[in-house]
């Protein structure tokens, strides 16, 4: 069976061939179960490799659970979690965090993905109040869900109002690799060295199969995580098969490299779009997703050949992915599948 590439989302790649084969590698013979095996202790030294090692690395299944999961080691069911009203977490995560963690969101309007240390002062006027939920955390998306970058700066600018005011910081990773790629810089300057606290760290959208991992830069945070972790079901018996894909995913910067690839055909995807007449480039393309408004015979022509996402009917503005295995062609066809419009 051949199946079309195409746009819809990166998480619809296949897996990494350097992935799929660390999978099978860790197919031969016995392990000990839920992670006491030496591919999860191999996985857990690539972390600190790469993160430092004052850390604590725990495996989990999905991003949803990573979020959920990590802010419950650090908020407590009466406090809140600030985050950008079109974070993951608020809008496609089906109230899980309120569901699982009992923790309440507040949210901030991001037009462009983003949220800043002026946006959240307001929030602060709550604490103290035994009626109010108490503000926790703050929770960023890097990248951001309209494939914005947060730089280094200003993390840190959040960090800093963050830790000021006794609040922790989080951040959904889910393509955190494809935001260091896209600035030139270490995964490790982008959180530990930026002032987070808790990060959800993402595979799946850049060649891996399945697995996500949360990363503790404070291990006094993590002390209770691993009865957190059972609890939410996320303690996954056969664990070498996700670790052994860190590994891969770790080494030989092969997550920067797949990144790399994919920003780079966002960059010409939307250079491409931008020379038919009538569609606009809504954001900033500064990772591996286009936002652009499609006049209604463009996106009619393109649904016929192509499943992709609406992101705001209202423009319309379509979300079009690439990923570590989009390519050239790809882009040609779809130009193609536009031109006959």
């Amino acid at each position: 069976m051949k199946l079309k590439r195409g746009f819809a989302s990166d998480n619809n790649a296949g897996i990494h061939p350097d992935i799929l084969s660390a999978i099978a590698g860790a197919n031969d013979g016995h392990c000990i179960a839920y992670g006491d095996d030496p591919y999860t202790a191999q996985a857990t030294r690539k972390f600190k490799e790469t993160f430092g090692d004052d850390i604590d690395v725990y495996m989990m299944f999905t991003g949803t659970a990573a979020n959920v999961l990590g802010l419950s080691a650090i908020v407590r069911p009466y406090q809140a979690v600030i985050c950008s009203d079109i974070a993951h977490l608020n809008v496609d995560e089906c109230g899980a965090l309120e569901a699982v963690g009992g923790i309440k969101l507040l949210t901030v309007p991001a037009p462009d993905g983003k949220i800043v240390p002026g946006q959240l002062g307001r929030f602060l006027a709550a604490l103290g109040d035994e009626h109010h939920s108490q503000p926790k955390a703050i929770s960023v998306t890097e990248t951001t869900e309209v494939g914005t970058v947060y730089t280094q700066d200003e993390l840190l600018s959040l960090s800093e109002f963050a830790h000021t005011n006794g609040l922790f910081v989080h951040m959904d990773g889910a393509r955190l690799a494809n935001a260091a790629s896209s600035l030139g810089v270490g995964l490790k300057s982008l959180t530990k060295e930026a002032g987070v606290d808790v990060l959800s760290f993402g595979g799946t959208k850049n060649g891996m199969m399945l697995g996500e991992a949360v990363l503790f830069f404070d291990r006094e945070l993590s002390k209770d995580f691993k009865y957190i972790r059972k609890q939410g079901m996320q303690l996954f018996s056969k664990m070498r098969y996700v670790s052994a894909q860190f590994t891969a995913y770790l080494s030989e910067d092969l997550c920067l490299l797949n990144a790399r690839h994919a920003n780079r055909m966002a960059k010409l995807l939307a250079s491409r779009l931008e020379a038919f007449r009538g569609i606009e480039i809504a954001h900033p393309v500064e990772a591996n997703g286009v936002f652009a408004v499609f006049p209604e015979k463009y996106l009619d022509a393109a649904k016929k050949e192509y499943f992709f996402y609406t992101w705001d009917p209202m423009g319309p503005v379509v979300r079009l992915m690439t990923s570590w295995n989009t390519t050239e062609g790809d882009i040609d066809s779809f130009m193609a599948a536009l031109k006959n419009a």
